[in-house]
């Protein structure tokens, strides 16, 4: 099993190109579900859910071809990718492919609005909590679908089609968002979206959609309306850039010290984490090439954050920006309102140094002068790049084992920090 070797003390100095994001690959993928046409996703990741997501898709007789590089493509270019579901082989998504990957699960919504069943194992993923599915059924239910659960499997019926509806999210999720989405666009009528999740996968989603022929008005609101089509089309898509990549490299800069050109981030799709790194006293400058994330010697100021849904603090970045606040001048509260049980890294943390305790939602970091390199695990995905980034500002040796976590959500990653004089190593072993 591979690990990962950090000597921590050197500033990152260079460009990090940011690659697509994952969050809207696998919904974008999943959308070729709901077309016989041809679907082409550009700056697709090269990463382990990726893959995994290929296998789950071709079960249901999706095609896949990858296009060949360009002349001049970089090696760590995004991947144009062509997925082409001609004809739904099978309507069962089995158990021992979904419980790898919880997105996968998102396959009921164009399986059943496409071909009135579909039969998905219920999903598995990270272990940051219970995450239930009950908000991604009762939205199929809104539409028409006869929902049953047995033997651990989701089975959705509609026979006569999905029909428009009002539905209206007790809560902010993404994951209903996405499967309240690709429903509607083939259900018949109108369908309302209340409280419809905004982050910028949702709207990349939507989008594509749209290109496919679908028709949705409100993109980017929590308010979206559908009007169902009898079908789509094929369509060309480039998946946007990984906001929470970008938000780690973000993190790590302003960790280790240095400059560093993040190619291709977008601003807007992070604009409350930067606030957020300003304060702690790095230099963030928007430019037309992506944005520019610099700290001299001063030292890390202490910030208190509480992650929201979008357009506030990702929750996806509250283990990285713990890591950077375990050696901030003072006391910082890292509040957890998105996902119960995510401060599995706090124990790794602390065998780097740190000092943190933990108060129901929330974790108060005292802030250290030294972290101490020291052999840590990964618990999940986001969990093991914080330890990357703690690492990185560490004295000495620290070893991340159990980096399959990492391989789901980031692209390159030793390439990309060593290419800006990071000291950090795969290390490949046997069995």
């Amino acid at each position: 099993m591979d690990s990962i070797r950090i000597i921590g003390g050197n500033p990152l100095y260079g460009t990090i190109p940011i690659s697509g994001a994952k969050n809207a690959a696998l919904p974008l993928m999943i959308a070729s579900l709901l077309t016989p046409e041809t679907l082409t996703l550009q700056n697709l990741p090269r990463l382990a859910d990726v893959s995994l997501l290929v296998r789950i898709l071709g079960n249901h007789g999706v095609d896949y071809t990858i296009a060949g590089k360009k002349p001049g493509d970089s090696s760590i270019a995004g991947q144009t990718v062509h997925l082409k579901a001609r004809n739904i082989v099978d309507t069962l998504a089995p158990y021992d492919l979904v419980s790898k990957m919880r997105a996968s699960f998102w396959v009921l919504a164009p399986l059943v609005a496409r071909m009135g069943e579909a039969k998905v194992s219920l999903p598995g993923g990270c272990a940051i909590g219970t995450r239930p599915v009950d908000l991604l059924l009762m939205a199929l239910e809104k539409l028409g679908a006869e929902i049953s659960i047995e033997a651990g499997y989701v089975i959705a019926k509609a026979r006569g089609g999905l029909r428009g509806a009002e539905i209206t999210f007790p809560k902010v999720t993404v994951g209903g968002t996405h499967v309240a989405l690709m429903a509607a666009t083939l259900a018949r009528g109108h369908t309302l979206i209340q409280n419809a999740a905004r982050e910028p996968e949702v709207t990349d989603l939507a989008q594509c959609l749209v290109k496919m022929g679908a028709k949705i008005h409100g993109i980017g609101t929590s308010t979206l309306e559908i009007e169902g089509v009898a079908s789509l089309n094929g369509a060309v898509h480039s998946v946007l850039p990984d906001r929470i990549e970008a938000g780690t490299y973000a993190c790590a800069v302003a960790m280790a010290g240095g400059d560093v050109m993040l190619e291709g981030a977008q601003v807007d799709a992070l604009r409350s984490a930067l606030d957020v790194l300003e304060q702690t006293g790095a230099v963030v400058t928007p430019t037309n090439e992506g944005i520019r994330i610099a700290r001299n010697g001063a030292g890390i100021s202490a910030v208190d954050v509480t992650t929201q849904p979008f357009p506030g603090f990702p929750t996806d970045l509250q283990a990285q920006f713990m890591a950077l606040m375990t050696k901030a001048k003072g006391q910082s509260r890292i509040t957890e309102t998105i996902f119960e049980n995510r401060f599995m890294h706090v124990q790794e943390l602390a065998r780097l140094g740190a000092q943190i305790k933990l108060d129901g939602d929330a974790a108060i970091v005292d802030g250290v002068r030294r972290l101490q390199g020291a052999p840590v695990m990964a618990t999940d995905l986001r969990a093991s790049v914080s330890l990357v980034i703690a690492a990185l500002a560490a004295e000495g040796e620290t070893s991340v084992s159990r980096v399959y976590h990492l391989d789901r959500g980031f692209e390159h990653l030793e390439a990309k920090l060593a290419g800006c004089g990071a000291n950090v190593t795969r290390v490949s072993q046997a069995g």
